[in-house]
């Protein structure tokens, strides 16, 4: 029998592979008391009258959430392996009730060819808890492939790093930056810091040898200065961005003015931490690129939130171990673990009245998903991806470096109490983690974007074409 006629009489029998009962499901309508129908992958019904399953979850009490959708990891894999594994990773984004990762090029090596793309999605088969993308870096050695780079399945799109970063994944020079943004059309992600500025600017950092003045080394203009010069380049031809970690007033008030074309991701530390009090508790835990700054900053952030500005949560998981996080600043690295705590600390700021619950699925499910053009992916509708986060809003827990998968085994929040603790994930309808404990084994796979998809079925189309034309 084929899976098509299984998965057929499984519907004329209403007997599906999971069944979330009793919850109240965040819908695209709202809060909704219903059932969750889950069959091959994806949603059925949500009505779940006169279903059987060969799984159902009482959710009773709980919030069924989208899964998050995190496009900002850095899981460390190849290369860097002492500091992070894919396998660690994912399994503390599901750990989290994060069922998807678009994971980051600085990889030793970098990922800039297809073949570096093809080795990371050949590592990740098996080994991967939640489902996965991989970003191309845009650099001086690929720009003019960019444009075939970016179609290729399971690439999340092209990332630049106009500062902050080494080797050929720079990209800092304005004639390579143009080259970069002219090749392709998908929406571009983009770390805008000043390398320039942030050079000049060091030996402040190497002075003080203080970690408190992070914010000061690399201050808000090198970021605004970056963030604007990317804009204008990108609107010349009409290029989409996506700026990653905006950390800034000045940088809300600017991005305020090209939502058009530009979309806005802010992270939990930024909204949690903030300078001095971060630097003095936790030392270089608390460094980050951009830095945390100080409380007028978060707070242009949250309001940025409240107004609609921002457009996406990520959380920036980039770990390091406890030894290289000791050394003297600035040679301490800078990265926190953050993939497992998004949600967590972000329920937290639900229950104290900072954004509803609404706002949050939109931010981390939903927003990703149109932003990034997912398919089958960001809400709790039928015919999408059954990905799915219970989360028991009434749940006092307290978040502890043992808790973390990352094998780096740290977490800036360690000891701090959160209300709110995400406690089933479910990835493409198979339940991965139950009442807080990993279950089954690794199955996520590759993410499909309609756009690159759709680019790839109009050059196969074109190829086809010539050919006929030629015979």
């Amino acid at each position: 029998m084929s899976l098509h006629t299984d998965v057929g009489n499984r519907l004329r029998r209403r007997h599906a592979d999971l069944l979330v009962r009793g919850g109240t499901v965040m819908t695209p309508s709202g809060r909704t008391a219903c059932n969750v129908v889950c069959l091959d992958g994806r949603i059925v019904d949500l009505d779940g009258a006169g279903w059987t399953a060969d799984d159902t979850v009482d959710a009773t009490g709980l919030h069924v959430l989208p899964g998050v959708i995190d496009s900002q990891v850095h899981f460390r894999e190849p290369g860097l392996t002492h500091k992070e594994t894919f396998e660690a990773g994912t399994r503390g984004a599901i750990l989290g009730g994060v069922t998807s990762v678009f994971e980051m090029p600085n990889t030793n090596p970098l990922t800039l060819t297809a073949a570096d793309l093809q080795a990371k999605l050949d590592h990740a088969e098996g080994r991967a808890w939640c489902d996965y993308a991989f970003y191309i870096g845009g650099s001086a050695v690929n720009a003019e492939q960019l444009a075939d780079l970016e179609r290729l399945p399971g690439c999340a799109g092209v990332k630049v790093f106009m500062g902050s970063s080494f080797g050929d994944l720079l990209a800092d020079d304005e004639a390579v930056l143009r080259r970069i943004v002219r090749r392709g059309h998908r929406r571009m992600a983009i770390h805008a810091e000043d390398e320039t500025r942030l050079r000049e600017r060091k030996a402040l950092a190497q002075a003080s040898g203080d970690v408190c003045q992070h914010p000061v080394w690399r201050d808000v203009s090198s970021a605004l200065s970056a963030t604007r010069r990317i804009v204008r380049l990108a609107a010349e031809v009409d290029r989409r961005l996506h700026i990653l970690h905006v950390s800034s007033a000045e940088e809300m008030v600017f991005l305020s003015e090209h939502k058009r074309r530009v979309s806005v991701e802010v992270t939990p530390h930024h909204l949690t931490l903030s300078a001095p009090d971060c630097y003095e508790r936790l030392g270089s835990l608390a460094q980050m690129n951009p830095p945390v700054r100080e409380r007028h900053h978060q707070e242009a952030l949250w309001q940025a939130i409240r107004s609609g500005i921002v457009d996406v949560l990520g959380s920036d998981h980039a770990p390091h171990t406890r030894q290289e996080k000791a050394k003297p600043y600035p040679d301490s690295p800078s990265g926190m673990t953050g993939v497992q705590t998004l949600l967590p600390i972000m329920l937290n700021h639900v229950n104290a009245g900072r954004l509803s619950l609404e706002r949050l699925v939109d931010l981390t499910s939903a927003g990703p998903a149109r932003i990034f053009g997912l398919a089958g992916k960001g809400r709790i509708a039928v015919g999408y991806d059954a990905d799915l986060a219970l989360v028991d809003l009434s749940a006092r827990r307290h978040i502890t470096n043992g808790w973390i998968a990352s094998v780096a085994g740290w977490t800036p929040y360690d000891g701090q109490k959160v209300l709110g603790w995400p406690v089933t994930t479910a990835v493409r309808g198979a339940v991965v983690m139950r009442d807080e404990a990993l279950v089954g084994q690794p199955q996520g796979r590759a993410i499909e974007f309609l756009e690159a998809a759709a680019a790839r079925s109009a050059q196969r189309a074109t190829h086809k074409h010539s050919r006929q034309e030629s015979t």
